[in-house]
């Protein structure tokens, strides 16, 4: 029977949300129970993200199948440094504390589709020597910093099309949304044929699969609408609220493996006809990311990238940075600082554990004063008293009595 009970892996939340993105910390705790002194390899947390893609298509001889992998980083921390024999750990319950910086960069958000997924995962493993490892995982909800460049938050989009005897145009009152958000839809047709014709509304979201140069592609209706009969030889005006749903994906443009889209569609259903149609192209982002000002446009900065605007651009959040409960003592988001790695042989049976790395995660103090204090610089003497004249240039560089004209 294994000595090892209750192994697990905790991680310290960043936001309400619960999510991470690049150039987050992530702090954890990785905890077991040994019922007997054991002798272990190592005990080892990593941190990493990457994206897979996965379909077959054909079937007996003609069957094949397309995958894709992106690597996107790889983090690892050896909480029990793994050194010739390894190391003796006593009965009792065992704390080791980690830290993990996520890179910087434009990387994609969490998704899990039909064939494809991106998954960052935190991961903690114990070894013993000729026992298998004893591994346990925690997934991280990574969001995404980029986004595609939508033009005007808040500004309406507008579209129209003109099929012979019908003519249709159609505006949005937005193009940037998040999950819970509601669309307004209006639709102006003049139908001059002689058919009837119904306008309808449809969200679609749009996802595709790449690999080895072939495409899957999955195009899912979220929502659809039709409104009412609109009589030959007349003129209506139609309008619709899209609530947008909740479990919707979040667009997606930065894998290259995997994409996702979201448009609204207006389009006019013609008995025996060809039905036109208006596209609206939506960007889905995350609440905490859809508070810009209406004249604000959201794009992609690659990190490094020269003027990106840093994160002090976005707008505050309206709740505390860092971990929850958020402390009040030194050290950076109230994290002690490491202290020296123990040795092989532990005796105690409760262990707090810093791995030896850098300094905690932080800012220092700003060196310049607060905004409410003005700089006021020092008041130079006058060079000559009030009321005095001014010396002529003449008298402080009078001219040489020898010219060029003179000597040559």
């Amino acid at each position: 029977m294994s000595p090892i009970k209750d192994f697990g892996v905790t991680y310290e939340a960043v936001n309400r949300e619960n999510t991470f993105s690049g150039g987050d910390t992530v702090t954890g705790t990785v905890t077991f129970t040994l019922t007997s002194e054991t002798k272990v390899k190592s005990v080892a947390v990593k941190v990493k993200g990457q994206a897979d893609v996965r379909w077959t298509e054909g079937s007996g001889d003609n069957k094949k199948s397309y995958t894709a992998q992106r690597k996107y980083f790889k983090l690892k921390e050896n909480l029990v440094a793994e050194h010739g024999k390894g190391a003796v750990l006593s009965q009792g319950v065992h704390c080791f504390k980690f830290r993990f910086k996520i890179p910087e960069g434009d990387m994609p958000p969490s998704f899990k589709g039909f064939h494809g997924k991106i998954v960052y995962m935190l991961e903690a493993k114990l070894s013993r020597s000729w026992r298998l490892p004893s591994v346990v995982q925690k997934e991280l909800n990574f969001v995404s910093k980029s986004f595609p460049h939508p033009g005007q938050v808040m500004c309406p989009q507008s579209g129209s099309v003109n099929k012979g005897q019908v003519q249709m145009s159609a505006t949005i009152n937005r193009k940037v949304c998040s999950p819970g958000d509601t669309l307004s839809v209006v639709a102006k047709i003049c139908n001059s044929s002689s058919k009837n014709t119904k306008a309808k509304f449809s969200l679609q979201q749009k996802i595709v699969y790449r690999a080895r140069g072939s495409t899957n592609v999955s195009d899912q209706s979220l929502y659809k609408m039709v409104g009412d009969t609109i009589n030959p030889k007349s003129e209506e005006t139609v309008s619709c609220q899209v609530k947008i749903p909740a479990n919707v994906i979040h667009t997606l443009h930065n894998c290259e493996i995997i994409s996702v889209d979201c448009y609204l569609k207006v389009y006019l259903d013609i008995k025996f006809a060809f039905d036109p149609e208006v596209v609206f192209p939506l960007v889905i982002v995350p609440p905490s990311f859809a508070t810009f000002q209406p004249s604000e446009a959201m794009a992609p900065y690659p990190a490094g990238a020269v003027g990106a605007p840093s994160y002090s651009d976005f707008p505050p959040p309206a709740f505390p940075v860092g971990p929850y409960p958020v402390p009040t003592g030194p050290g950076a988001y109230g994290y002690p600082a490491p202290v020296p790695t123990q040795p092989a042989h532990i005796a105690s049976g409760y262990n707090y554990q810093w791995p030896q790395q850098a300094a905690p995660y932080g800012f220092s103090n700003p060196a310049f004063p607060p905004s409410s204090v003005q700089y006021q610089a020092p008041t130079a003497p006058p060079l000559f008293p009030q009321g005095e004249e001014l010396p002529t240039y003449m008298s402080l560089y009078p001219p040489s009595n020898d010219t060029v004209g003179k000597t040559g």
